[in-house]
């Protein structure tokens, strides 16, 4: 069975109103998308880059959805209602993957090579959600509409909430994981109260 065979498989198990294959195969922006990507990463992979950066632009333009050439994409994906969608350079999307409108897999700026995340077998992305870094989403987690994950997610996790805190593993409550997670803001005004210090030490001293 090939990749674009299980595409279309998996529209039917993930949307209880595709009611056709010709359907899917003229309407669903989301399978238009994951076609147009994987011929843009055939010629990606063979050094045709801006012939596959000419594709992505396209594929963008017509279905709303934004994937690098470069990210690999496996079988059975499912991109639902999927305008707003990005999926970034060094994103690796694993298999029987869910994404829902809105979310993105990008990085956060501040990481060299591998900036994006990867995303395992069998996770559901909820709408709007935000999966930012370097890091790995383990199989069959869920991530909560609107979510902003930063780090590590544990395989069959449910993560909620901004920044996205880990709630159910394996449909367990979890209270007392250690979750915490840098705060940007208060590490830079920590950071400068620091050089304050060292400035007023050096009027002090001089």
């Amino acid at each position: 069975m090939s990749v674009i065979e299980k595409d279309l498989q998996s529209v039917f198990k993930h949307d209880p109103a595709a009611r056709s294959r010709i359907e899917v195969i003229l309407t669903y922006s989301g399978f238009h998308a994951l076609v147009l990507h994987r011929f843009a990463h055939f010629l990606y992979r063979h050094r045709y880059k801006l012939l596959a950066r000419i594709v992505s632009a396209l594929s963008k333009f017509f279905t709303g959805i934004e994937i690098h050439p470069a990210a690999r994409i496996g079988e059975g994906v499912f991109i639902d209602h999927g305008v707003g969608v990005v999926i970034g350079e060094t994103a690796v999307v694993g298999n029987n993957v869910v994404i829902y409108q809105g979310v993105t897999l990008g990085g956060t700026g501040k990481d060299k090579g591998k900036r994006h995340p990867t995303i395992e077998d069998g996770v559901m992305i909820s709408a709007g959600a935000k999966v930012l870094g370097p890091f790995t989403v383990g199989k069959n987690a869920k991530i909560g509409a609107g979510s902003i994950v930063l780090k590590e997610v544990p395989p069959n996790a449910t993560v909620v909430g901004v920044p996205g805190r880990v709630v159910r593993i394996g449909g367990e409550r979890v209270d007392d994981l250690n979750q915490s997670l840098p705060d940007p803001v208060s590490e830079e005004l920590e950071r400068l109260a620091k050089r304050v210090e060292e400035l007023e030490r050096k009027v002090g001293g001089s």
